[in-house]
């Protein structure tokens, strides 16, 4: 197939042996024969020429291969106008040398989902099975059709247009079947030698702990601040640098307000952000070499970013949002560092939801919970809703600096997920999505990057990962499959607050949950100040938030909870009636952990 970064260049008149019958490859061509339509001869892609070109043109085939470029579509397309003319058949190949035969998998006498059989279907065996109805990116979507898997893999019979699983890889899915189909963990890695090395390369953005910074270090970051600053606009009507800091925050918050939050998007749409805004900062002059710092979130704020131009920005025109406006001179408010320290660590604190996160096993779903995103995200909306005004307000936050040395730690956390997860190739990370992939390859508006690029991010390292503590992956949620064996743990619960309408909360909200009257804990959800405006959010109008907490602060107590808004006013005024927030309902869970 063509390098997809490239155009194939259209072919007025084509023919079959001349072009189109390259366009198709072997596991293209016995993919779609299980399906009944035959890529391999004239009359079988002539028959079909139609629904191939609509099938191409739109991007859905070839199934687990690359799109097809606008060119070869193009040419494809030319063959159909021009009478489908089959051209002159070339001589035939020479005989082929035999290559030797590969030496078999080893055999695993007790083999698990993660660890094992996840890493057997390649992207195109899952694509081309999707097509039947047979999800081979999930545990339970394999384990569903385990028996005819086996079968069809012992006759030689999948997968299809690969080459058949040898005997021992056979036997080792015949073991996990034996064994009762164990989910198990993927194998934790640590930052090795060679992982440092590769950091250093030449061509990798190291980012640092801000405070490993170097005084020289902090005078460059300095200086690619102030030079983006100095290319935001002066007058409504001046041209807009794409490199301006105003620019740049503009995407996150208002006027532009792309919002990718709540969504499988939300940490590939981030992790775009942050290079972007990284490349911002190294097309200042002299400052070729910057990187972006991160900010570790379980440590106290750095004094660094309390001095300018790290402690405050001021808009240089009005924006408009839908329900108000930010004023020409407005500038970002942010708490005191003991304060925002004090706020992280309220129950249930930022820490412990990172705790939570990365030793997931699962990519997971936000909505649905038990996974690292669920996690990672309420950590995520915790840590805005705790730094101040600004960072707590959507529409603005991507104004006020803390927010990228922020977003940049959460970047590095996910790196760090996906490496104890096996989690940093696409195969690897498919393996621990919950069978929805269709969101891999959309592009992250208003980036033309799919989701799909994020997960190889080869050209960035971190100077350290977090999740050193963690030893094995787990998987933790309020239920499980029935056929599952599972563990109960001994002391935390899980405290739902289910189907919270967001639609009329004006703005990032705070549930409160109280005990005999008194806050015990409180959970934030980050959104737009008018979220009805807001495409992403309606599609998930409906949200629930977990208090994972210690069942001693509960038990036997009368609980009720709050909705505070912000924006509405402090004490009474900011309390949000729960009938108009749907009236949500309460869940408590034992936290189970599968075997």
């Amino acid at each position: 197939m063509p390098d997809p970064a490239s155009d194939d260049a259209p072919i007025a008149n084509p023919t079959w042996y001349g072009n189109i019958s390259g366009f198709f490859d072997d596991g293209e061509i016995q993919c779609m024969a299980a399906q009944g339509i035959d890529l391999a001869s004239y009359d079988g892609v002539r028959k079909h020429a139609t629904d191939i070109y609509e099938q191409t043109r739109v991007g859905n085939m070839p199934m687990g291969g690359t799109p097809w470029t606008a060119g070869r579509v193009r040419t494809f397309l030319n063959w159909i106008a021009t009478g489908f003319p089959i051209g002159v058949a070339p001589p035939p190949p020479p005989t082929p040398v035999p290559t030797p035969t590969p030496v078999p998998d080893p055999i695993v006498a007790h083999p698990t989902y993660s660890a094992d059989i996840s890493h057997f279907f390649r992207p195109q065996d899952v694509a081309c099975m999707s097509g039947f109805g047979v999800d081979l990116a999930a545990y339970a979507g394999v384990k569903a059709m385990a028996a005819q898997i086996y079968a069809r893999t012992k006759s030689g019979n999948m997968p299809q247009g690969g080459p058949p699983w040898s005997a021992n890889r056979v036997q080792t899915f015949a073991n996990w079947i034996a064994d009762d189909y164990p989910l198990g963990a993927a194998a934790p890695q640590a930052m090795t030698e060679e992982m440092l090395t590769a950091a250093a390369a030449p061509g990798v953005r190291l980012r640092k702990n801000v405070n490993a910074l170097s005084p020289a270090e902090i005078e460059l970051l300095k200086t690619a601040f102030r030079g983006i600053m100095a290319l935001d606009p002066t007058t409504p009507q001046s041209p807009l640098d794409p490199n301006s800091y105003f620019v740049l925050a503009a995407l996150h918050g208002v006027p532009n307000a792309y919002c990718m939050h709540h969504v499988d998007g939300y940490n590939p749409w981030h992790r775009v952000y942050m290079k972007a805004f990284e490349d911002a900062l190294r097309s200042v002059p002299g400052c070729a070499e910057v990187t972006l710092p991160y900010w570790d979130i379980t440590e106290p704020v750095p004094a660094l970013l309390y001095e300018p131009p790290f402690d405050s920005y001021t808009l240089p025109i009005e924006i408009a949002a839908a329900s108000n406006s930010y004023p020409q001179g407005y500038q970002t408010q942010r708490f005191d560092a003991a304060t925002i320290r004090t706020n992280l660590l309220k129950l249930p604190s930022v820490p412990s939801d990172i705790a939570d996160a990365l030793p997931a096993e699962k990519w997971g779903a936000y909505k649905n919970g038990g996974g690292f995103q669920q996690y990672i995200i309420e950590g995520h909306d915790d840590g805005h809703n705790s730094c101040g005004p600004t960072m707590a307000n959507q529409d603005v936050a991507a104004y006020d600096p803390i927010f990228w040395f922020f977003h940049c730690n959460w970047d590095r956390l996910w790196q760090s997920w996906q490496v104890l997860a096996g989690a940093t190739t696409v195969p690897g990370f498919v393996a621990t999505l919950d069978g929805n992939t269709d969101w891999l390859p959309l592009a992250l508006d208003p980036y033309p990057t799919p989701g799909s690029d994020t997960i190889v991010w080869p050209d960035i390292a971190y100077d350290a990962l977090a999740g050193g503590d963690v030893v094995a992956m787990e998987s933790k949620a309020g239920s499980t499959d029935a056929a599952m064996a599972f563990t109960v743990e001994p002391s935390r619960v899980s405290l739902r607050v289910k189907d919270i309408d967001r639609m009329n909360i004006p703005g990032t909200f705070v549930v409160n949950l109280l005990a005999d009257g008194e806050p015990i804990a409180r959970r934030a959800f980050f959104q737009p100040t008018v979220p009805r405006g807001c495409a992403t959010c309606r599609k998930q109008a409906l949200i629930s938030l977990d208090f994972r907490l210690d069942q001693s602060l509960i038990l036997g107590r009368k609980l009720s909870i709050a909705i505070e808004v912000p924006s509405l006013g402090e004490g009474a005024a900011g309390n949000f009636p729960l009938a108009e927030a749907g009236n949500p309902t309460i869940n408590v869970r034992m936290l189970l952990s599968p075997e």
